[in-house]
């Protein structure tokens, strides 16, 4: 019995790594890999798993952790600045699907409890796909992300109650309006004792934990915490669920709520993968076939049903149709949470069987849909909304208003972008930002600075703040996706233009160079330097040693480091010493067709830095690179010899002799 339960646990992990491996590769959610195993290894297929109690008390756990996570992400300042669409939308579009589903299921006709249910699982949708796509396109603070967000924030939320009112309505009705009655005193009385309690407790807890300075005891402290309230919500008659989001709530006050998100991060994704496993056994494909119909107008229901209210509500709160049309998209499918809310209302048998592999199956193929309907929502909602279209270029004429020149494009205006502005400000160079968080732009426009909505990653937005004129672009973004689709336009539009973009460490340089950029600063590297620089002064060294050190750090991680391109003088700088040079060549250039081999540059006492070929630099390039007309030679050395290297790379031998000769 041991060694078949270990082959079990062999066979479903060898299972999950193959279909996680593919999925990924197809860019699908890794939630689908863990419903395919479940369903491959499930009673009603390979029957290689049993459909244990035990089994799915462990999973439960993933449940538990999933709350936690979610607890730690309430934020009450987050709420505050959100509250008329979490409070207003979010709550209108949960009660309005669960009140049509009572509808619904009382035409079919099916009972109003099961109607309810119904109501509260499709009325979820997926936080985690959406939340992800989202900050991958770059849209979490456009107007149609923050009302994804809000009614995601808003759902995850009503979860709590409905953990309390479905095992209320496996009792019998005559005692269901006191059962909900104690279900919900019972909640209010366990979550103030907790928060009264807790709160002012778990701060110096954490505090007294952390400061052993132990990681084992850490974590440990974290799993006592969560595992300990929920038990607590549990012997009070509610959910080990409820319990875990109230421990994430207490401890996202502390100064320690990353940590433990981060430590608790491996138990809630890899027990939570164990849930949906078994979610997956549910699946009898048969019945579904023998359902086909009702599988898809479950579908259908998801898709267009919730779609639709959620057009309706944004239009009511007066967003233009093609915003509304994007919100709708993006929230048109089944979540995880409805899979929990599904698994307990099967667990109290709740749902008949006829009822089960429907909506089921329903559910699955909206997720499925769902990365590709929220990849494409712009594009559905420019095609079927064409004020969407007039709603955006109002946006771009704004953009295109501030009409300058030789200016400097911020793409992204946080922290770092406007810490980039103010020295550009300093330097009387103009520029434009854009930004995707219309507070921030509200608040700086307010303020006088030069920053426009806009998405940095469209072709138009680019176009319209003034790509074709300017002298530079800055990306500032964090994510690397996002700056390699600015960067792939950016070098479609024009190659030659100079681009620095942002990197978080040195992992990140291939790619980015690899999508065009001119240069690459890894914020860690720059960390690093100088909390080495202010080391060195601080133990006494002095400050022409340290300045020497960073420049020569400086001059070996970047290309454009070594020296620098100087105007007519340098104040304060040896005018003999060595700098950079940028040589464009003609088509009479000597050099053309001939390899840096052949030209021997060294002989002049010079350095190949770089070559730029259509617009993109070539690093250290190879001595068999040959030259072409168009291409820019970036030199390092000393002027008299970038001097004579430049003559003889443009016009030859008799240039170089009369140059020797002088």
């Amino acid at each position: 019995m041991h060694d078949q339960g270990l082959l079990i646990i062999i066979l479903l992990l060898a299972t999950g790594v193959i279909l996680v491996g593919v999925l990924r590769f197809l860019q699908l959610p890794a939630v689908f890999a863990y419903l395919l195993t479940g369903v491959i290894l499930g009673p009603h297929a390979l029957a290689v798993v049993p459909d244990l109690a035990s089994t799915r008390q462990l999973a439960a756990f993933g449940v538990v952790f999933l709350m936690f996570s979610i607890g730690l992400e309430f934020s009450l300042s987050q709420f505050m600045s959100m509250r008329r669409l979490i409070f207003g939308m979010g709550a209108a579009q949960v009660l309005l699907t669960s009140v049509i589903f009572v509808g619904i299921a009382l035409i079919i006709p099916l009972s109003w409890k099961t109607g309810v249910i119904l109501g509260g699982i499709l009325a979820m949708s997926s936080t985690a796909m959406v939340i992800r796509a989202l900050a991958e396109k770059m849209e979490m603070q456009s107007r149609h992300g923050r009302i994804a967000v809000s009614v995601l924030l808003f759902q995850d939320l009503a979860v709590v109650p409905l953990l309390i009112l479905i095992p209320a309505l496996a009792g019998s009705a005559k005692e269901l309006p006191h059962d909900l009655a104690m279900a919900g005193l019972k909640a209010v009385v366990v979550l103030l004792v907790l928060l009264v309690i807790g709160r002012p407790i778990m701060r110096p807890w954490f505090q007294l934990i952390a400061n052993r300075k132990s990681t084992e005891l850490f974590m440990l402290n974290v799993l006592l915490v969560t595992l300990a309230l929920a038990w607590i919500t549990e012997q009070a008659g509610l959910s080990l669920a409820l319990g875990a989001f109230v421990a994430g709530m207490l401890i996202s006050e502390t100064a320690y709520r990353y940590q433990v998100e981060a430590d608790i991060a491996p138990f809630r994704d890899i027990l939570l993968g164990l849930f949906f496993v078994t979610i997956g056994m549910l699946v009898d494909l048969p019945a579904w076939w023998a359902n086909i119909a009702w599988v898809l107008i479950v579908l259908l229901l998801i898709v267009f049903l919730k779609g639709f209210l959620v057009w309706g509500l944004s239009r009511l709160f007066g967003y233009e149709p093609g915003v509304a049309l994007r919100s709708a998209i993006v929230l048109a499918q089944a979540g995880e949470f409805g899979f929990v809310l599904l698994a307990l209302a099967n667990q109290y048998q709740l749902l008949p069987a006829h009822v089960l592999q429907p909506v089921l199956g329903g559910m699955l193929l909206s997720m499925i849909l769902a990365p590709i309907l929220v990849e494409r929502n712009g594009w559905i909602a420019r095609k079927l909304v064409g004020s969407y279209r007039n709603h955006r270029d109002q946006q771009l004429t704004e953009i295109r208003a501030a009409d300058l020149k030789a200016h400097v494009v911020l793409c992204g205006y946080g922290r770092v972008g406007q810490s980039v502005g103010r020295v550009l400000e300093e330097e009387a160079i103009p520029f434009i930002a854009l930004d995707l968080d219309p507070v921030r732009v509200r608040q700086a426009q307010s303020a006088g600075e030069s920053i426009f909505y806009g998405d940095a990653s469209r072709r138009d937005v680019l176009q319209a703040a003034g790509i074709f004129s300017a002298r530079a672009v800055v990306i500032t973004y964090a994510n690397v996706a996002s700056s390699q689709r600015v960067l792939s336009i950016i070098k479609e539009l024009r190659p030659e233009l100079p681009v620095v973009v942002r990197a978080h460490d040195d992992s990140q340089l291939e790619k980015l160079e690899a999508a065009g950029a001119d240069e690459v600063v890894p914020e860690v590297n720059e960390g690093a330097l100088m909390l080495a620089s202010q080391t060195l002064l601080l133990i006494g060294f002095p400050i022409s040693t340290v300045l020497r050190r960073v420049r020569r750090f400086r001059q070996e991680r970047y290309q454009f480091f070594r020296g620098a391109f100087w105007g007519g003088s340098e104040p304060g700088e040896d005018q003999a010493s060595a700098r950079l040079a940028s040589i464009p060549l003609g088509e009479t250039a000597f050099g053309l067709r001939l390899s840096l081999r052949e030209l021997n540059l060294t002989s002049f006492g010079v350095s190949v830095v770089a070559v730029r070929r259509h617009g993109i630099r070539g690093r250290d390039p190879a001595p068999d690179t040959v030259l072409k007309s168009g291409d820019v030679l970036v030199l390092f050395g000393s002027p008299a010899a970038l001097t004579k290297a430049e003559l003889y790379v443009l016009e030859g031998n008799t240039a170089q002799e009369t140059a020797v000769s002088a």
